[in-house]
C-alpha cells in the first residue's frame, strides 16, 4: 500500500487510548488513560530543551528521548530510551508497542533520511519535514537553485562537483567569492569563510580532495561574502501558513570578540533588537512564506520548523542557509520564551491549523544561553570529565540543558565537545547575559571553555545613538525601488503602438499619430474601487483589484466612444508591502493588456500614520482617444422607440460594497464562509472579489460600426442614475428585468438585507454592466457582434412625462426573488433553466498554457458547463501557472524531477486531482506520458489535443510529418486519452489548410489557433454530457 506522506496527519492527531494493563519493557511504567506519550529523537541540548518544554504540557504524560543524555535520563516526566532511531521500521514498531502518539525529531540527519516519511507511512505521527522538504538543508545546491526559482533573496553563488571549476569560479568572480560550503550535511561545521581567494581555493581542496567533511563535500557551493548582521529567523509551518518565532542570534566563533575557530555554536540570545518588527514582517513574507509556498508548489509541502539563517545587508535580508529544524543553541533561548503549550502548537501545525492558532511568545524579556564546552573543542577533547555544581543553578533561577553529558556512577560526566548550556530569562538582555555567565561560572568542570560576551552586538546596538533616517519615520525607499524593479517587466508587456511602456522617467509619453489617429479628441477618466478594497485586504487576495481599477476607468472612457490608450495608477499605504503591491500592480498590468492600453506609469505613496497596518488605497487614471466624428453619445440621433441592449456583468463589480459589507454583518457571514450564492464550493470572499468586466475589446468594434448611438457604463448609481447620463432630457428608460439574468448575489442581498427595489436599482448593476442604445433595425446585428458575452434586449426609450422618473425598471422584484436566468427570446443568453452543477475540471500543463487560456475563457461564459478548479504543472515557474493565478484558479506544481519513478509521479498527480474533486482532466501542453494505471482510472474523463487530423501523423513533430507527406489539409484533434498514444476516440476535429508557402512554424501557429477553438468546444461537449465514452471505446452522443 502507498501512503501520502502528509495525508495521514488528518487522522493520526487523534489520541491513542492505551491498554491500561500494558507496561513498557524499558521503564515498567503503567500507561495512563489521560495524556500523550511523546518521543524526542536526538541527544543534544536542543533535544533536552524540547523534552523540557513538552513535559510542561498537561496533555503530555511522558516524554521519552532517544538516545538522550544525562539531563534527560531522570527528570520527572522525562526519561531516556535505547530504541534505535536509525532503523525506522524498528522505531515505528516501538512507538506502536509503547503507545507513542507523537515523535518530535531534533537533528537534521534523521529528517534527511526520511524518518518522517517512514513513520507517517507506518501510522505514527511525526513532527518535521519530509525527506523531500528537508533537501533545503540536506543539499545546499538544491537550496540555492530553489531560491533562484522562487525569487528568494540570497548571495550570488555557484555549485561545483569539480574542484578545479570551483577554484576558477573563485578567481574569476566579480564579487568576493570567499564562502565555501560542503553541499551536504556536515553537523553545522561545513562552512569556511576565507580571508582571500587563495584561502578559499584551499578550502575547496580540503573539502573535495581531502574529504574534510566526507561525502557531504562531494559538491561544494561557493558564495559571495555578504556584509551585515547575521540573524536566525525560525517559524512553524503547517505546509500552508507560517508563524514566525522571535529572531535570535547564534555565536559560531569559539572565543570572545568572535575570534577563534568555527564551532557548532557557543551561545545565543533572543530576541534580536537589530531586527525591527517591520523587518521581521518582511522576512516572514519574502523568505519564510515564499519558501513554504514554493515547496508546496513543487510537490513537497513543508511541515515542521523552518530555520532561515539571514544576513541583514544594505540591500535587505538575504538567506545564508536553510535548516529544517530548531537550531542548537537557538532552541534553548526560543522555547523558554514560548508562552504557548509546545505540544498543542505541534498538533496544530500537523493538523494545518496554524493560521488560526498562532503561538504566543513572551514580549517583555530576553533569553541568553551560554554553552560550556570541553577543553580542546572544536578539536580533540577528553571525555569522562566530571561535571558538578548543577543543583546550584536551579536556585539561581537558571535552566541547564544538557548536551554532551552521560551518567557515570551516579554522577554527570562529559561525553562530547559542547557539554551543556545555561539559559537565563530576564527583563533585559544585559541582565540575562550576566545571570547566564554567573551560572556557568558556578559549574565545576575542569578546563571548561565558554564565551562571556553572548549578545555583544545587540548590547552595542542598544547603546548606540544614531541619527534618524527616512526609514525610521516609516518610509522605506528601498522597498519602493524593489517594487519598481518587480513591476517594470509587467508594464513593458503592455506596450502598444504609440507607447513603449518604459517606467522610470518623470513623465510618460504617448504618440497619438503612431496609434493611428487622424483627428482625435482625447478622453480621460479616473476612478477607484471603493470599499471592495476592504474585502480583498480581509481575504488576502489582492491581484483581482487591478482588473477592477482598470475596468472602472476604461469602461467610463468607452462611454465617449474612445479607445483606451494608456493608464496610470496610484497606490497609497501606511507601510509598503512589496509582495502585496506587486500583486495589485501586476493585476493592473494584466488588465491593461486585456483592455488594450499601456501601463504608462504610476505613483506609490507610503504614508505612515495615514493608513493602518495592512491597509492601502487605489486610484486609476485612463486616457483614450476617439476620432472627432465618432464621438459618443450622438444625442441628436437618439429617438423614442430606440432599443436598449444590456451586456452582462460578472457580479457586483466595484460599486455598492459598503452596503454589501453591512448586509454581511447583519447576516453574520464572514468572507471565508461557503457562499449562499455563486458557484458550488466558492466562499463569500471569492464571489465578491470576482473582477469587474472590461468591455473595451468587446465593444470597440461595435461602437466603431456606427450602429450604437450611446453607451452607458453601469457604475456607481446603478441602473437609475447611469443610463440617463447619455440620453436627451426628453427621453426616459423603460427596462424589463425579466429580460436579463440577475446573478444570485443580487437576489441574496435583496432578500437578506431587506432592501427595496429602488435601493437595489440605485446601488447595484443588477446584472447589467453596460447598456447600449441602438435603432430597432440594428439590434439583432449588434447582438450577433456581442455573442462572446451574454447580451439581451432589455428595454426601450420612451417619451418622458414632466415630473416623472427618468428610469422605470419593471419586474425587478420578480427577477430578484426568482434568482434565475432570463426568460426571453431576444438576444444571446444562458440556459433557461436553473443553473446546472458545473463539471469540475483539472488542467495539466508543462509550459506557456495558451490552450489553458482558451479553456479558461470558455469557462468564464455563464452558459459553460465546466469549471476549472485546479491547474497542475510538472514544471515550476511556467507562464501557464501565472495565467491560472491571474484567473483566480488554484495551482499545484508536481515536479517530475523530484520523483523516483513515473508511477510515483502519476500517483501524486492522481492524489491532487482527487483532492480537488476533479471530474474531467484536460491535457493542455502536458509533456509527460501518463502510465497505463492512471489512464485506466480516468478512462472517459481524460482529454488531449493533438496537432494533426488523427489517425494521421501520430506522435511528435506532427506538423513536420504533414509537410513532408505533402498533404493539403492538416488540423487538430481533441480525443479521449487511451493507453496507446494518440489512439483514443475522437471528439472534435478542425481542419487547417496547408499553404504552399507554409513552414513548420507558420503551420504550427495556425493549428494552435484551431486548437484554441476545438479544445474548449470538446471540453464543453463532455462537461455538459453531450458526449461520453462508451464501454466499447466509441463515442456516444446524447440526442
Amino acid at each position: 500500500m502507498q501512503f501520502d506522506r502528509h495525508a495521514p496527519r488528518k487522522f493520526l492527531s487523534q489520541k491513542v487510548i492505551p491498554n491500561h494493563s500494558a507496561h513498557t519493557k524499558a521503564f515498567s511504567l503503567e500507561v495512563l488513560a489521560m495524556g500523550e506519550r511523546v518521543l524526542v529523537v536526538g541527544g543534544g541540548g536542543r533535544e533536552h530543551a524540547l523534552a523540557w518544554k513538552l513535559a510542561q504540557s498537561p496533555q503530555v504524560q511522558q516524554v521519552l528521548v532517544a538516545p538522550g543524555n544525562a539531563g534527560t535520563a531522570h527528570g520527572g516526566k522525562i526519561g531516556n530510551s535505547e530504541v534505535s532511531v536509525s532503523n525506522h521500521a524498528i522505531l515505528a514498531q516501538f512507538c506502536k508497542d509503547h503507545h507513542v502518539g507523537l515523535v518530535v525529531v531534533g537533528p537534521e540527519a534523521p529528517l534527511a533520511a526520511g524518518i518522517v516519511d517512514d513513520l507517517t507511512a507506518a501510522g505514527v505521527q511525526c513532527f518535521g519535514p519530509s525527506a523531500k522538504a528537508a533537501q533545503l538543508e540536506a543539499s545546499k545546491s538544491f537550496a540555492k537553485a530553489f531560491m533562484e526559482r522562487h525569487g528568494i533573496p540570497t548571495a550570488r553563488h555557484g555549485s561545483f562537483s569539480d574542484p578545479q571549476e570551483a577554484c576558477s569560479f573563485i578567481r574569476r568572480a566579480d564579487f568576493p567569492a570567499l564562502v565555501v560550503k560542503a553541499s551536504g550535511l556536515a553537523a553545522g561545521k561545513g562552512v569556511i569563510v576565507a580571508k582571500d581567494r587563495e584561502e578559499a581555493c584551499r578550502a575547496v581542496m580540503d573539502i573535495m580532495k581531502d574529504r574534510a567533511f566526507g561525502s557531504a563535500g562531494d559538491t561544494v557551493v561557493v558564495e559571495e561574502l555578504l556584509e551585515g548582521e547575521e540573524v536566525s529567523c525560525l517559524c512553524f509551518s503547517d505546509g500552508t501558513s507560517v508563524s514566525p518565532m522571535p529572531p535570535a542570534q547564534d555565536h559560531k566563533r569559539l572565543q570572545d570578540g568572535d575570534l577563534g575557530p568555527n564551532t557548532g555554536g557557543m551561545g545565543a540570545y533572543c530576541p534580536t533588537p537589530q531586527v525591527s518588527q517591520e523587518q521581521l514582517q518582511q522576512i516572514t513574507k519574502s523568505v519564510l512564506q515564499k519558501t513554504v509556498d514554493g515547496m508546496r508548489e513543487e510537490g513537497a509541502p513543508y511541515v515542521g520548523v523552518l530555520y532561515a539563517g539571514l544576513m541583514l545587508t544594505e540591500q535587505g535580508p538575504k538567506v545564508l542557509e536553510f535548516n529544517c529544524r530548531f537550531g542548537d543553541p537557538e532552541c534553548q533561548v526560543l522555547l523558554p520564551l514560548l508562552h504557548s503549550d509546545l505540544y498543542q502548537v505541534i498538533i496544530n501545525t500537523l493538523n494545518g491549523k496554524l493560521a488560526c492558532n498562532a503561538p504566543v511568545w513572551q514580549q517583555d524579556g530576553s533569553a541568553v544561553t551560554v554553552v560550556l564546552a570541553s577543553a580542546g573543542y572544536p578539536g580533540s577533547y577528553r571525555k569522562g570529565v566530571e561535571v558538578s555544581g548543577l543543583s546550584l543553578l536551579q536556585d539561581m533561577g537558571l535552566q541547564v540543558f544538557h548536551a554532551g553529558t552521560a551518567l557515570k556512577e551516579g554522577g554527570v560526566v562529559s561525553s562530547g565537545g559542547r557539554v551543556l548550556t545555561v539559559t537565563a530569562v530576564r527583563p533585559t538582555l544585559e541582565a540575562a547575559l550576566l545571570a547566564a555567565n554567573q551560572g556557568v561560572a558556578a559549574i565545576g568542570f575542569q578546563g571548561g571553555v565558554y564565551r562571556r560576551d553572548i549578545g555583544h552586538r545587540a548590547i552595542a546596538h542598544l547603546k548606540r545613538r544614531r541619527g534618524l533616517t527616512y526609514r525610521d519615520s516609516g518610509v522605506d525607499v528601498s522597498a519602493g525601488n524593489r517594487l519598481v524593479d518587480a513591476i517594470k517587466p509587467l508594464a513593458k508587456a503592455t506596450a502598444r503602438p504609440g507607447c513603449d511602456a518604459e517606467l522610470g522617467g518623470f513623465a510618460g509619453l504617448f504618440d497619438v499619430k503612431a496609434a493611428g489617429f487622424v483627428d482625435p479628441i482625447l478622453v480621460s477618466g479616473t476612478d477607484g474601487v471603493g470599499t471592495k478594497l476592504k474585502v480583498a485586504q480581509a481575504c488576502g487576495k489582492h491581484g483581482g483589484l487591478g482588473q477592477d481599477l482598470v475596468a472602472m476607468c476604461v469602461n467610463d472612457v468607452l462611454a465617449q466612444g474612445a479607445e483606451p490608450l494608456f493608464f496610470l495608477d496610484y497606490f497609497s499605504c501606511g507601510r509598503l508591502d512589496v509582495d502585496v503591491a506587486a500583486a495589485v500592480v501586476g493585476g493592473i498590468a494584466k488588465a491593461c493588456e486585456l483592455a488594450g492600453c499601456a501601463l504608462l506609469g504610476g505613483e506609490t505613496a507610503e504614508m505612515p500614520g495615514v493608513y493602518s497596518e495592512g491597509e492601502y488605497d487605489l486610484a486609476g487614471f485612463c486616457v483614450g482617444a476617439v476620432e472627432r466624428g465618432a464621438l459618443l453619445p450622438r444625442l441628436q440621433e437618439i429617438a423614442e422607440g430606440d432599443l436598449l441592449i444590456g451586456v452582462s456583468s460578472s457580479g457586483v463589480h466595484s460599486n455598492g460594497f459598503s452596503l454589501v459589507r453591512k448586509v454581511l454583518e447583519r447576516a453574520k457571514l464572514s468572507y471565508s464562509c461557503p457562499a449562499p450564492f455563486g458557484e458550488a464550493g466558492q466562499t463569500v470572499g471569492e464571489v465578491l472579489l470576482t473582477p469587474t468586466k472590461i468591455y473595451s475589446r468587446l465593444l470597440l468594434p461595435v461602437l466603431r460600426s456606427g450602429a450604437v448611438k450611446a453607451y452607458a457604463h453601469i457604475t456607481g448609481g446603478g441602473l437609475l442614475e447611469n443610463i440617463p447620463r447619455v440620453l436627451p432630457d426628453e427621453l426616459a428608460v423603460d427596462l424589463d428585468a425579466s429580460r436579463w439574468s440577475v446573478p444570485a448575489v443580487f437576489s441574496w442581498l435583496y432578500k437578506e438585507g431587506g432592501l427595496s427595489e429602488e435601493e437595489m436599482a440605485r446601488t447595484f448593476n443588477c446584472g447589467l454592466g453596460a447598456v447600449l442604445v441602438v435603432a430597432p433595425p440594428d439590434a439583432q446585428r449588434v447582438l450577433r457582434q456581442l455573442q462572446e458575452e451574454e447580451a439581451w434586449i432589455v428595454g426601450s426609450l420612451v417619451h418622458r412625462q414632466p415630473g416623472s422618473h427618468p428610469v422605470l425598471v419593471r419586474n425587478l422584484n420578480q427577477s430578484l426573488t426568482k434568482a434565475g436566468p432570463a426568460e426571453q427570446k431576444d438576444g444571446y443568453h444562458g440556459n433557461s433553466s436553473t443553473p446546472q452543477k458545473k463539471t469540475r475540471v483539472g488542467v495539466l500543463i508543462s509550459g506557456t498554457g495558451t490552450n489553458l487560456q482558451a479553456l479558461i475563457e470558455q469557462t468564464r461564459r455563464p452558459s459553460s458547463s465546466a469549471q476549472i478548479v485546479v491547474v497542475i504543472s510538472n514544471r515550476p515557474g511556467v507562464q501557464g501557472l501565472k495565467r491560472a493565478a491571474l484567473a483566480g484558479i488554484q495551482t499545484r506544481v508536481v515536479d517530475h524531477k523530484l520523483f523516483g519513478s513515473r508511477a510515483e509521479f502519476d500517483g501524486t498527480i492522481d492524489r491532487v486531482l482527487e483532492e480537488f474533486g476533479v471530474e474531467l482532466v484536460c491535457l493542455a501542453g502536458f509533456m509527460r506520458i501518463l502510465t497505463g494505471t492512471l489512464v485506466k482510472k480516468w478512462t472517459g474523463k481524460l482529454l488531449n489535443v493533438h496537432p494533426s487530423l488523427l489517425p494521421s501523423f501520430k506522435g511528435v513533430n506532427a506538423q513536420k510529418q504533414a509537410l513532408e507527406a505533402g498533404v493539403r489539409v492538416a488540423g487538430c484533434t481533441v480525443h479521449f486519452v487511451a493507453e496507446e498514444v494518440d489512439a483514443g476516440a475522437i471528439i472534435v476535429q478542425e481542419a487547417v489548410p496547408v499553404l504552399p508557402t507554409d513552414t513548420e512554424e507558420t503551420l504550427s501557429e495556425r493549428i494552435r489557433e484551431a486548437e484554441h477553438r476545438a479544445f474548449p468546444a470538446a471540453m464543453e461537449l463532455v462537461s455538459s454530457g453531450s458526449v461520453k465514452l462508451g464501454g466499447d471505446g466509441h463515442i456516444i452522443w446524447r440526442s
